[in-house]
């Protein structure tokens, strides 16, 4: 089904409203279709079409925001066949019919590609922060960050009817769908306080159509799961498996059951993008012809961009970029809160947008980088040490840098990453040999980080982290430091994929 309401161009699929888990897809093309060759760039130039946003530089340093939409209709507003509900485990025709499901944006993942595309930061953002919005939508001015798209996109349809009721249903669809990505992205550059260059957004269905196309994907899982009646995903053991399509939609859907909420999936959906990615870049899917062609097939259907992102151009861009250079990290909340009897996140938005400015855009290396004996002898209390966690234990990140206060250092940014299997250090100008002595509680070695402000070490906390005690003496042997066995019965991931809960 072909959209008859939408512009000439490219051509819009029968998917659903741009939908859920967009990072995988949308992650995987973005930042992993370096392999492409000149037989298909009529298909990449075929992606894309909204002229919601006015878009930014294809080439150098931008920002992308990624965009999952909750929805269960196509793009001309039609409910999804029975059997593609069935299989997505989201509602039946009735049930969508009388209210079920809705658009919001429950996938927001905004990243930062490096002026040389060799590297790449990106951050999930929770979809229960409470925000107040750029305009009013719909009579709303706040409300959670993921239901700006949805108010925005009934203000529009419902205006669009009221002033002209020939419109046909696509149609009204079409322009409230550009309504709700335009506000999804005014509403994240309002909170992180940096401009969009780009959007991508995908659905329900295409991130189904995609993992058939991958051949499902690959998880890690920390313990068994029971039967989630929600999402429809369950796990009769724990470790390293493999998911087919409708099993990994279950999995990143998934919230209800899982300790932490959306936490939780948060820290699986950036596990499936590690994932997806691998697959695409070192499984053979860009080397075989059918499954490459299928992708761009999906991607043609499903995949929805700015109209004036030159993907060739960004994928010219990306060739040197590894998996290895590209890390998502969580945006922090300050308490859970009630707000209107919605269940909300508070939060501190100047406090993101310190978070967001300094890892989008980190302190310049000094002119003159100070001696490797200058370096070795900086104290402690001239370190600032940066904690996220990507370990296993919710408020992990506090609790090591409260230890390494205690030890001299002074307190930097707390906050979560994705997930990791093992902790990192990295360090900027000035600050190698505290980070080497912070590294050794760890069982690690310390590497120079590029984007690490001069005087700051980071530290990211894997499943196998522990609280450190006292740093070592310079006497001490390096088997002293702490045990770093994984915590809560985790589970080692193979191929570098992080297990999670």
């Amino acid at each position: 089904m072909v959209r008859t309401g939408s512009p000439p161009g490219p051509l819009w699929g029968a998917a659903g409203k741009a939908g859920y888990v967009l990072s995988c897809i949308a992650a995987s093309l973005v930042l992993a279709i370096s392999g492409f060759s000149y037989f298909v760039v009529k298909d990449v130039s075929a992606i894309g079409g909204s002229h919601a946003i006015v878009s930014g530089p294809s080439i150098g340093a931008q920002n992308i925001l990624l965009m999952g939409l909750e929805s269960r209709t196509d793009w001309n507003g039609n409910i999804l066949p029975d059997d593609v509900l069935k299989a997505l485990h989201a509602c039946n025709a009735a049930e969508i019919a009388a209210g079920c499901g809705g658009n919001a944006t429950n996938t927001l993942i905004l990243i930062h590609i490096f002026a040389n595309g060799g590297k790449a930061v990106g951050f999930s953002i929770p979809r229960d922060d409470w925000v107040t919005f750029p305009t009013a939508y719909d009579g709303q001015s706040q409300g959670k960050i993921d239901q700006a798209y949805g108010l925005a996109l009934a203000a529009e349809e419902s205006q669009l009817r009221a002033q002209d009721p020939g419109l046909s249903q696509d149609q009204v669809a079409f322009q409230g769908n550009e309504a709700g990505r335009a506000a999804e992205v005014a509403t994240v550059e309002q909170l992180t306080g940096v401009h969009i260059d780009h959007f991508a957004e995908l659905n329900l269905d295409g991130f189904y159509e995609l993992a058939k196309v991958v051949g499902g994907v690959e998880v890690c899982l920390l313990d068994p799961v029971p039967y989630d009646p929600y999402s429809g995903f369950s796990a009769a053991h724990a470790g390293y498996q493999h998911l087919n399509a409708k099993e990994a939609l279950a999995f990143v859907r998934q919230r209800h059951g899982l300790t932490n909420g959306d936490f939780d999936r948060t820290k699986r959906q950036q596990a499936v993008i590690d994932s997806v990615t691998k697959q695409l870049r070192d499984d053979g899917v860009l080397g075989d012809l059918t499954k490459l062609n299928d992708l761009l097939s999906v991607a043609r259907q499903y995949l929805i961009t700015d109209a004036g992102w030159n993907l060739l151009d960004f994928i010219s861009q990306m060739r040197g970029l590894s998996l290895g250079n590209v890390t998502f990290r969580t945006l922090p909340d300050v308490a859970p809160i009630t707000i209107d009897g919605q269940d909300a996140n508070e939060i501190n938005v100047a406090q993101i947008q310190q978070i967001v400015q300094e890892a989008f855009n980190p302190a310049p290396e000094p002119a003159s980088s100070p001696s490797p004996t200058a370096s070795a002898t900086a104290g402690n209390s001239q370190v600032t040490v940066d904690v996220y966690n990507g370990g296993n234990r919710p408020g992990l990140a506090g609790e090591v840098s409260s230890a390494l206060v205690k030890d001299g250092y002074q307190a930097g940014q707390i906050g979560n990453t994705s997930p990791l299997t093992t902790t990192e250090v990295s360090y900027g100008a000035g600050a190698s040999a505290s980070a080497s002595k912070i590294a050794s509680l760890f069982g690690v070695t310390a590497q120079p980080g590029s984007s690490v402000a001069a005087g700051h070490v980071e530290v990211m906390l894997g499943a196998d982290a522990t609280v450190p005690s006292a740093a070592p003496s310079p006497s001490s042997p390096a088997g002293s430091s702490p045990a770093n066995g994984p915590e809560g019965g985790a589970v080692n991931a193979k191929n570098g994929i992080p297990c999670v809960t």
